[in-house]
């Protein structure tokens, strides 16, 4: 990969002279763009870089604000985030007086990790605790890619919903990469349930109904419990007694107040797990204090409205505003990708703040809030110093629907630049 800080200057040198422009020698990617960028002659690899921008959204715990502000960025991580400092000795500064910096987005509720619909979902058994999504991931796929042209820089690539435990996703970068292990942050990255609706099973057996598949996930997670205690190593369980451990978080597809509550109680309350309630559409808004009141994170979408059930309220319901309001703690919101499409992350926090949510917590649902209730904030989420060189220029607010991405960094690397290969949002 090219040294960020080349592509970079490249991206965004105001006026490049011939004199000044090095040869760039374009390269055909599987996929037709072109990607990476090569260029001739010697270049220091893993260059440290400074940008200094309009405005800098830490989101940290302090919610700093910037404007200007300024990024040192070596070795992959970001060595500074702050007001503008001198620059330091050996560092190419980059000047972007125009732009927004922002943490790169996480979507924890994704299935674009295999470039279609294929291979999301195992129809045989009810329970399937032993399977991953790791052999399903192609890396750097064209439904990938639209994510990162839109900030995405982070993805949970999870199975479907179509059993009620349909196996352990993994966390991975929207790195431009061939290699799996390239891209890989946390692989499980943890485990999918899916407590209700899609699972509700048509062939007849003890998942045709929420009772049944009560029954189905507490028979299953009890065995996992028992497990544990005796010692005994089953691999169809070790995955699950990491979650029973609380050494993973468990994403559970719930929809509805009796859905959310139920899953709540079960995953929080029986087992004490590290759930987070995924969907929680629709009137699951209804048990927010519930929620709430059991410290349960909420990563809620691709539905953030309720209207299918409103008419009880009279009005459309802008059921995030719903969900913070009670003190979900580390909300977060998701696309379901492709349901919507993963570049369209941001227009879900839009929406999100256009009926009635508080648009920089809506930001948060973007980047600290699924890093924190996944429990991976120590690498991405926020841009502080010790973190991942996770980025996106924006520019403008980004859930202004003017805006658009001009460029994203992963790891201190450029891996979308509008520059080269095209606005695509």
């Amino acid at each position: 990969m090219l040294p960020a800080w080349t592509l970079m200057a490249l991206a965004f040198a105001p006026a490049l002279n011939d004199a000044a422009t090095p040869e760039v020698q374009p390269k055909e990617d599987a996929y037709g763009g072109v990607r990476p960028l090569e260029l001739r002659g010697a270049v220091a690899e893993h260059a440290p870089f400074a940008v200094r921008c309009g405005r800098l959204l830490t989101m940290d715990a302090g919610d700093q604000i910037h404007s200007p502000g300024m990024l040192l960025v070596k070795d992959g991580h970001i060595e500074y985030a702050g007001a503008p400092i001198d620059v330091p000795a050996g560092y190419d500064l980059l000047e972007r007086p125009d732009a927004w910096v922002v943490p790169g987005f996480i979507d924890l509720h994704s299935h674009v990790q295999t470039g279609g619909w294929g291979d999301i979902n195992d129809m045989v058994l009810p329970t399937n605790a032993e399977f991953t999504t790791r052999p399903t991931i192609v890396t750097n796929n064209p439904l990938i890619r639209r994510a990162l042209a839109g900030g995405v820089t982070t993805l949970f690539g999870i199975p479907g919903s179509g059993t009620s435990i349909s196996g352990f996703g993994v966390l991975y970068k929207t790195k431009t990469v061939e290699h799996y292990e390239d891209a890989l942050l946390a692989d499980p990255g943890g485990m999918k349930v899916a407590q209700t609706n899609n699972p509700e099973r048509d062939f007849g057996d003890i998942g045709a109904t929420r009772a049944g598949l009560s029954w189905l996930l507490e028979e299953l997670n009890d065995r996992a419990v028992a497990a544990r205690d005796a010692d005994h190593f089953d691999p169809a369980l070790a995955n699950l007694v990491r979650i029973m451990n609380r050494e993973l978080p468990a994403l559970i597809h719930c929809a509805g107040n009796d859905g959310v509550a139920s899953t709540v109680r079960m995953w929080k309350g029986r087992y004490d797990t590290r759930a987070v309630v995924s969907h929680g559409s629709f009137d699951g808004w209804y048990v927010a204090d519930y929620v709430a009141s059991m410290g349960v994170p909420v990563n809620h979408g691709p539905r953030t409205t309720n209207f299918l059930y409103g008419v009880r309220e009279g009005r459309l319901v802008g059921t995030s505003a719903a969900f913070v309001d009670a003190g979900v703690p580390d909300f977060s919101l998701n696309t379901d990708a492709p349901i919507v499409p993963a570049e369209e992350f941001f227009f879900q926090a839009t929406v999100s703040a256009r009926y009635g949510a508080e648009p920089y917590a809506m930001l948060r649902a973007l980047t600290i809030g699924p890093a924190r209730s996944f429990g991976i904030d120590a690498h991405v989420g926020s841009l502080e110093a010790g973190k991942d060189a996770d980025f996106a220029f924006w520019s403008g607010d980004p859930l202004d629907p003017r805006s658009h991405v001009d460029s994203v960094v992963i790891d201190g690397e450029v891996q979308y630049q509008q520059n080269h290969d095209g606005q695509w949002f």
